[in-house]
């Protein structure tokens, strides 16, 4: 993908309509959607918004954006410090809010969903998260530690229009699959395997049985995520996921930059040969 984020603005799907949407498109032309995560904030906060139009511009579909928390208990060590860092920069929920508000200045057409936990949204509330999230131009939420048993905490997200990302991993239990199965909005989140992020256990083999069992259950697209890497471990996941998502690796590679226009420069260079990937897998 060669277009810039500002040739992608336009009137084309609006606030919950943007995923699906862009999964529609996605489909049409038999692409395999890329999902590249970052934490809100890090490397260094004002460059958040501009490293989010930078991984458009290196061929991203939608943006997992994550919201930092103190004990992340589901992440490896890259995002964790990740998160570190930017909690000591007084990152929060009201700051990040801002940041997608000024990427809709440019980028109306890309999904943006929050990735995160529980606690950072509860303590801002749950509701006025909610109302601010959708005002801001949010399209959806992940919260990996509240499942599906706990859903009706999160309510007034799904109320307000957001689409309730849910997660399922090869040890979810056949009740609770079936429940996340039934609830899911926006997309369903495969982890590939049992464990935390930045982990180098993923073996497509494996995993492609499960996912084509979920992909003909679930009434939402398909993304695997936890072991994607590089362009090679993403086209192999392509071979039978509705999208993949790559986080730790991305995360690694924009630690090290040492201002704002390099880690642009990190995001395009490292997302653009894994959208290629992508794109040459379907022909």
């Amino acid at each position: 993908m060669s277009a810039t984020s500002d040739s992608r603005n336009g009137e084309r799907g609006t606030g919950k309509d943007r995923l699906g949407a862009t999964f529609a498109r996605l489909q049409a032309r038999q692409r395999t959607a890329l999902i590249p995560f970052i934490t809100a904030g890090d490397p260094f906060p004002d460059a958040t918004v501009d490293v989010m139009h930078a991984l458009v511009d290196g061929g991203a579909d939608i943006i997992e954006l994550g919201v930092p928390f103190s004990d992340p208990m589901a992440d490896g060590p890259v995002i964790q410090h990740a998160n570190e860092r930017a909690l000591r920069n007084k990152v929060g929920v009201p700051g990040i809010l801002q940041w997608v508000r000024e990427f809709r200045g440019r980028d109306t057409d890309t999904p943006v969903v929050l990735m995160g936990y529980l606690n950072p949204i509860a303590i801002h509330g749950v509701e006025r998260f909610a109302r601010e999230a959708v005002d801001s131009g949010v399209d959806g939420v992940l919260v990996v530690d509240c499942p599906i048993e706990e859903d009706a905490a999160l309510q007034p997200l799904r109320d307000a229009g957001l689409e309730r990302i849910l997660l399922v991993a090869p040890t979810t239990s056949e009740p609770r699959l079936a429940s996340a199965v039934e609830a899911a909005e926006g997309y369903l989140y495969y982890v590939s395997f049992a464990g935390i992020t930045g982990g180098s256990k993923l073996s497509a083999q494996d995993i492609a049985q499960r996912v084509g069992d979920l992909r003909r259950r679930a009434n939402v697209p398909v993304a695997v995520g936890f072991g994607i890497k590089d362009a090679a471990s993403a086209k192999a996941v392509a071979a039978f996921a509705d999208a993949v998502v790559i986080g730790s690796a991305l995360v690694a590679t924009l630690a090290g930059a040492p201002d704002r226009e390099d880690a642009c420069v990190r995001a395009r260079r490292f997302l653009a040969p894994i959208r290629h990937a992508l794109d040459m897998h379907r022909g």
